[in-house]
């Protein structure tokens, strides 16, 4: 344990944010939300060029900025950093937090490989601070309601869990920032893929429905990696994972044809619970039953890790939770480089400016379904799947 000495927690908790642009907005806007509850202070934002007015949200005043984060935190006095910066930096911003005595909250996904990831969850636990991996959506109360449903039997024996992820994302959107659409950067990994990042909740989440979310519920990996845009990681993806409780089997695109909410689904065999996680919807189909469909609240991150500090509150989101997720990770990060969709499985939209795979909703969807990996459902352009144990 660390030899620093704790001084107890009371709001509103003095906060730095790490990264306050591109995703970094929404936790600036969530800094305000909380700020004017009386549950946080934004003490400082951590950039390499500091925000302008104008880049602050509405009623926020502009706190201490620095892009030295260690420096930051100990003039700030923070006792809470949310770190939302490139993959590769998390573990080392993490560390540097920890042994300041500083708590975290650490975006997904937590570190771009499986050492990194133990490197920082061994260090922030010999620390002695509270880490909550950002995963939001298992801060939706739809969680533990469906766990319930489970465990009561209400569609039966458990099959599997199926997700699946139809979004779009122009060309530009990797043209962002130097590490987007990487593996690898500068030799340090990065693993920016679709599965592994902008659709990493549908992993986690389907991981965390059967409660396989720790690193020892993996017994085995299967992944098949493609790619339709120009980059070097994966756009057009599945992964199928191996669990005692069985498999969870995740299709996910950046090159959709009609763009839809992202979903997991808990197949049974009385029934279905299909859960549409970034609007906590849940939808019940179950035999001799007509369809139930229910709105669940959210409980945010930062707000349990708040509570956690203050009054004991559980994390949510240890980073025990994301270790099945990590595995998956570093499955993808030591597989083959993807395989590029050949010209004709694919067509470029002008009005859009990105790259639309040609059928793609329909076999996501289907992969969700089925359980089964592209090219199990007859995908011409699918190679053999690349399995991991």
């Amino acid at each position: 344990m660390s030899h620093l000495v704790r001084t107890p927690v009371t709001a509103p908790v003095p906060v730095v944010l790490a990264g306050a642009r591109g995703h970094g907005r929404w936790h600036l806007d969530n800094l305000r939300r909380l700020q004017e509850r009386g549950t946080v202070r934004l003490a400082g934002i951590c950039e390499l060029t500091p925000l302008t007015a104008d880049e602050l949200p509405e009623g926020l005043a502009a706190p201490e900025q620095s892009a030295d984060f260690g420096a930051l935190l100990d003039s700030t006095g923070a006792r809470i950093a949310v770190v939302c910066t490139p993959i590769p930096t998390h573990t080392d911003l993490a560390l540097t937090a920890a042994g300041r005595g500083v708590h975290l909250l650490l975006e997904k996904p937590p570190a771009p490989s499986y050492a990194e990831f133990s490197r920082m969850a061994d260090g922030v636990a010999a620390a002695g601070v509270a880490c909550q991996i950002g995963f939001q959506s298992l801060g939706s109360h739809a969680v533990p309601a469906i766990r319930r449903l489970i465990d009561e039997g209400a569609i039966g024996e458990v099959v599997g869990v199926g997700g699946a992820g139809a979004w779009a994302r122009p060309e530009s959107y990797y043209r962002r920032a130097p590490w987007a659409g990487r593996r690898r950067l500068n030799g340090v990994d990065v693993v920016d893929g679709v599965l592994t990042n902008p659709l990493a909740h549908a992993v986690a989440t389907g991981l965390a429905l059967l409660g396989t979310g720790r690193a020892d519920d993996v017994t085995g990996i299967e992944t098949e990696l493609l790619r339709a845009n120009a980059i070097e990681s994966d756009d057009t993806s599945c992964v199928r994972v191996a669990t005692p409780r069985g498999p969870v089997a995740v299709a996910a695109t950046l090159c959709a044809e009609q763009p839809g909410e992202p979903y997991v689904v808990v197949h049974g065999h009385r029934g279905r619970v299909t859960f549409w996680y970034k609007q906590d919807r849940v939808l019940l189909q179950r035999a001799g039953h007509g369809p139930e469909e229910i709105l669940y609240g959210r409980t945010d991150l930062l707000e349990n890790l708040v509570a956690h500090l203050t009054d004991g509150t559980d994390l949510l989101v240890p980073p025990a939770a994301t270790g099945a997720f990590m595995k998956v990770v570093e499955a993808i990060r030591l597989a083959d480089e993807p395989a590029r969709l050949p010209s004709g499985a694919w067509h470029f939209d002008e009005d859009e400016q990105r790259r639309v795979v040609t059928g793609i909703d329909g076999l996501v969807a289907s992969c969700a379904d089925t359980l089964a990996l592209y090219s199990e459902l007859g995908a011409s352009w699918a190679l053999a799947k690349e399995v991991s144990t």
